[in-house]
């Protein structure tokens, strides 16, 4: 996997960090390439990127599963599929029940379809087969968004994968090697906190907000 970096910046919104990732993937403009954005945030930082490229621009939404009284610690992640992706260690080790992965899995998948809908009109899913998938987000804090979504984009048979993110935590890189066919990250940060300390503006998106950079408004 390849990968490039920026050592050092802070973005005034997403539409300029968008438009930077643009300027790094410039080869595949009028290309069959498609940019999948991870909603909300992302789809700002999509929409620039698509926009520049003169590409496709869709959203990819993946949920992760959260343990037992604890929904911030993952063991596990439904696709846009609603395929299930678990950590098959921590469910053994926190003696997670069967019945409780079956109910939260059911209701993770019944929300992905709820929020295509809300954002596409319909639950559809785009034809990933022979595409270079451009995968994007505002950026990675913990990473199990990210990894859902590519484990999704793998089964699809993709000709490329590219994680282009404006910020990620420095070791991230690392952790998808082999995952991806590319990473281009902006600004790789030693200390992390959030992923709203690397912009200036970082107001939260509403869902009318998605629709409408999805009609390209």
């Amino acid at each position: 996997m390849s990968k490039s970096f920026d050592i050092a910046m802070r973005f005034k919104n997403r539409h300029e960090s968008g438009i930077k990732l643009a300027e790094k993937l410039e080869k595949y403009k009028n290309s069959n390439a498609i940019v999948l954005a991870i909603p909300r945030g992302g789809v700002e930082v999509g929409y620039e990127i698509a926009k520049h490229l003169k590409i496709n621009l869709d959203i990819i939404v993946t949920k992760k599963i959260g343990l037992e009284g604890n929904d911030e610690f993952a063991i596990g992640s439904v696709g846009p599929d609603k395929k299930v992706i678990l950590n098959k260690d921590i469910v053994k080790s926190y003696n997670v029940s069967k019945q409780y992965l079956d109910t939260e899995s059911k209701r993770i998948g019944e929300e992905i379809e709820r929020r295509y809908k809300e954002y596409k009109g319909q639950y559809k899913l785009s034809n990933l087969k022979g595409k270079v998938v451009i995968l994007t987000d505002d950026g990675i804090a913990t990473g199990h968004t990210v990894k859902a979504a590519l484990e999704y984009i793998k089964r699809q048979n993709p000709e490329k994968i590219i994680i282009a993110v404006p910020v990620s935590p420095s070791g991230f890189a690392a952790e998808i090697k082999d995952e991806a066919d590319e990473f281009i990250c902006l600004h790789s940060a030693e200390n992390f906190y959030a992923v709203g300390q690397f912009y200036e503006e970082f107001e939260q998106l509403s869902d009318s907000d998605v629709k409408n950079l999805l009609k390209g408004e």
